[in-house]
């Protein structure tokens, strides 16, 4: 058989290549930052190339290092999980999920103690770095994904479909010029979200508006974080009617009666193959079953 690199080696090059820097993979493995870029530094040395762009304080993988974690990492991750089933005495499965915090807030936590008591043995692994979709197969075996359409090359499964609100502060209703006619939207800032930029779009062509433009247009990459902006009274929210609902915030209220179909929804996402592991299609018929009774 022919030699392999150290183990040690292999898990802080993971590590590294997961986390983006020295001293954050360091701290997740106990051990000094000196000691793990020795550790990465040996494995460049058996391989005969390097694996990282070194820029900082940040490790960016090159060619080499996103081929080498491609094939490495699930085995790791397999390996790890096959030791903790045999150390605990019972079978451990586990699903890395990339989701989005407000998805995974209001939708899916509530649930899962639900998922628990069905699979005890199923354990979750939760992401929440975005860009998920383009991770499957790196580190993650499964997105619940917000998004217009999914890659025909990976398996998708739509969750919902929604409209799109426009979600506002109750003030702007009880203040002495309320807020009630959508071409007052040119006195108030929009708030969109990075990953649904077409929202607003959406809604003013739907509502004839095309020509208003907001006082001013401030993105987030948080759904909890515009829905406090705009309770806040810091603008108005491009959201889905679900965001609004299951926020259940009494100082937030729906603006403008117009009903719009979003452009996009949320998904489940993952490689085709990947259907075929155990943890991911006990978590996939879970969800889809939960979701047909109102999750």
């Amino acid at each position: 058989m022919r030699r392999l690199p150290p183990l040690g080696a292999i898990e802080a090059f993971v590590q590294v290549a997961r986390l983006g820097s020295i001293k954050a993979a360091a701290e997740d493995l106990a051990l000094s930052a000196p000691a793990l870029s020795r550790r990465v530094q040996s494995l460049e040395r058996f391989i005969g190339k390097p694996l990282f762009a070194r820029r900082h304080q940040a490790m960016v993988l090159n060619g080499d290092g996103e081929r080498l974690l491609a094939q490495i990492a699930p085995v790791l991750d397999s390996l790890s999980d096959a030791v903790e089933s045999l150390t605990s005495g019972t079978e451990v499965l586990r699903l890395r999920l990339g989701i989005l915090p407000l998805f995974a807030s209001q939708r899916l936590f509530p649930r899962l103690g639900e998922l628990r008591i069905s699979h005890p043995e199923l354990h979750l692994d939760i992401d929440t770095a975005g860009h998920g979709v383009s991770r499957l197969g790196d580190g993650l075996d499964a997105v619940i994904a917000l998004q217009r359409e999914i890659d025909p090359s990976l398996y998708a499964k739509r969750l919902d479909r929604n409209s799109v609100y426009v979600i506002g502060a109750r003030s702007l209703l009880e203040r002495a010029n309320p807020v009630t006619k959508p071409e007052q939207l040119s006195e108030l800032t929009a708030l969109l979200h990075r990953d649904m930029p077409d929202t607003f779009t959406a809604w003013r062509t739907a509502a004839g508006l095309e020509d208003i433009e907001p006082l001013a247009i401030d993105h987030f990459d948080s759904g909890a974080l515009m829905l406090e902006a705009a309770a806040q009274g810091l603008g108005i929210a491009f959201m889905h009617a679900s965001h609004f609902e299951d926020a259940n915030d009494p100082r937030l209220v729906r603006l403008f009666d117009i009903e719009v179909e979003s452009p996009y929804s949320y998904w489940f996402v993952c490689r085709p193959r990947a259907l075929q592991q155990k943890p991911v299609k006990l978590f996939h018929d879970w969800l889809i079953k939960t979701l047909a009774t109102g999750l």
